[in-house]
């Protein structure tokens, strides 16, 4: 089970799909209201996996406090705002699509800000950090944005956004914290490292895929009665993308050196999509599914611009300095 969970972590740029289709179809031909009981244990599938290796020690560490300030720059004093502005924009008659993309851009980093980090040979501790500090400002910030932005057009319960917060959020991580802890005490660093670590990722993809399932679910006789929803939906997710992707580059290659500069990037474009998707799922009543749909399909765009940007990072900020030889 373990084994085919981690292929299917590897293989996200298909998993996600394969799951809207199979939740499409299921929505089409068989009674789906009883599938909103299964979206709370699902998002906590999702969200405590995730949360037992965040390092929350990393975020009283120094030395990269430039790359940390531009990072929450871009994600909270820019990237909401452009994203309000395309839903404005793309979605005038549709305030549930531009609350799916405004929670999109509201919570940024993910397990994949390391990920992707190290796959470009990124600095790794900056990941880290920006990946903690994301989430933590992300998760107080997001009701407020919410209300501030969207509460004229969508009900916003501040009372029961934050209570959510801590459920989706605070709660895991609390939760993810002292399982490490346990677990490094009982087997010891090296052994949590190399062999019990490993094992909570995946589960979280379970959570995703099934959360991912049940929102195509819901939304599919929609789909159906407005075929070119998907395609209405996937532009102004291409827009918010490519214009994250661009700051962020170009900020990085003038103000950090290489290292700093690829973790700031995975640091602003990667979204905690997962729990932007448990928000939408268990907060926001009529609106749920057509935010969901949204964020459902940013997962598709973001695992596959995170992959082509890794193959353009030398492009972008040059090779990485060869590994010193010991000695």
């Amino acid at each position: 089970m373990l084994a085919l969970l981690m292929k299917i972590n590897k293989n996200l740029i298909l998993a996600i799909p394969v799951a809207m289709v199979l939740g499409f179809g299921f929505g089409l031909f068989a009674p789906v209201g009883w599938l909103k009981s299964l979206i709370v244990p699902l998002t906590f599938l999702m969200v405590y996996p995730m949360m037992v290796n965040l390092k929350l020690s990393k975020v009283l560490e120094g030395g990269d406090l430039k790359a940390q300030a531009l990072a929450q720059a871009i994600n909270f004093a820019l990237i909401p705002f452009v994203a309000y502005a395309l839903g404005k924009a793309f979605f005038p008659e549709q305030p549930a699509y531009a609350l799916g993309l405004l929670l999109a851009a509201l919570l940024p980093t993910s397990g994949m800000t390391i990920s992707w980090t190290g796959f470009a040979k990124g600095n790794l501790g900056a990941a880290v950090k920006m990946t903690v500090l994301g989430l933590v400002l992300g998760a107080l910030a997001t009701p407020l944005y919410v209300r501030w932005l969207m509460g004229a057009e969508v009900p916003v319960d501040m009372g029961a956004v934050f209570m959510q917060i801590v459920v989706i959020v605070f709660l895991p991580m609390l939760a993810g914290h002292y399982t490490q802890k346990w677990l490094v005490a009982r087997h010891g660093q090296a052994a949590y490292h190399k062999e019990w670590g490993p094992r909570f990722p995946p589960f979280s993809t379970l959570g995703v895929l099934g959360i991912v399932f049940v929102a195509l679910a819901l939304k599919a006789k929609d789909l159906v009665a407005q075929p070119g929803e998907l395609i209405v939906v996937l532009i102004p997710l291409l827009c918010l993308y490519a214009i994250n992707y661009v700051v962020s580059t170009v900020v990085a290659r003038s103000l950090l050196p290489r290292g700093d500069a690829i973790a700031l990037v995975f640091g602003t474009v990667m979204r905690n999509l997962s729990i932007a998707l448990a928000l939408a799922m268990n907060v926001f009543g009529a609106s749920s599914s057509g935010a969901a749909l949204v964020i459902a399909l940013a997962y598709i765009l973001q695992v596959q611009s995170a992959a082509w940007y890794v193959k353009l990072t030398d492009r972008f900020f040059g090779p990485a300095a060869p590994a010193k030889a010991g000695g």
